[in-house]
């Protein structure tokens, strides 16, 4: 008999409600048994699953429990104080590559909503520039994977901030002009928080993933032709 998929429960969305109205250290110190069995174990069990399916569609992607992300949260540069994160997330990089450096898949499972995708959050001003001038030169390429009807079907459009203008060193006519003003690169999907415990839910997961793979695959070119 073949092993159900992997999904979340509707304990993981009480905790992480719970863990919103009460951000405390003593609090989820008190509870962290729950957060382990509730939270982190379906998240594990998803990320076991993945690195066996990343085989099939994206096998540079990299799927191991240090995919995931603390729960406790970096406040010393920020206006918030309140100690943990209210959410659970995994990022998937790209092998070879710094965890933050070049694009990967993304998954968080918060009290509001599932978001599934991929793309590059925060590049450096280096790794932007490098990326503009590989769409510059294969513009036709990445028509292909984001304007495709699949694509647009499964996440949409590309998303991510964006300049006003083309930036410097661009005509301002370039056929891909729109895709060299972005800053950010994301591609995704939002889901109803109750879908992280949905019977279809690691189904959902995969599916985005495969549209996002290609897109992951032309914005690391610029990096992984180095490796």
């Amino acid at each position: 008999m073949t092993a159900p998929a992997p999904r979340f429960t509707p304990k993981t969305l009480s905790f992480l409600r719970s863990l919103a109205r009460n951000n405390d250290r003593e609090w989820f110190r008190e509870r962290k048994e729950q957060y382990d069995a509730h939270v982190k174990a379906p998240m594990l069990a998803v990320i076991e699953q993945l690195a066996v399916d990343f085989q099939d569609f994206a096998p540079e992607l990299v799927a191991s429990p240090r995919c995931v992300y603390r729960i406790y949260r970096d406040t010393r540069f920020s206006d918030d104080k309140t100690p943990l994160k209210t959410n659970i997330a995994a990022s998937f990089p790209w092998r070879g590559l710094h965890r933050h450096q070049g694009a990967g898949l993304y998954i968080e499972v918060a009290p509001r909503w599932v978001w599934v995708g991929g793309g590059m959050y925060a590049p450096e001003t280096a790794q932007l520039a490098a990326v503009r001038e590989h769409i510059a030169g294969n513009h036709q390429r990445l028509r292909a994977i984001v304007e495709s009807p699949r694509f647009r079907r499964s996440v949409g459009r590309l998303e991510g901030e964006t300049l006003t203008r083309v930036p410097r060193g661009f005509d301002k006519a370039h056929p891909a002009a729109d895709y060299l003003r972005h800053k950010q690169f994301l591609a995704g999907k939002e889901f109803p928080a109750a879908f992280a415990h949905d019977p279809a839910f690691y189904r959902g997961v995969l599916g985005v993933y495969r549209e996002v793979a290609p897109l992951i695959r032309f914005l690391n070119e610029p990096f992984t032709d180095r490796l």
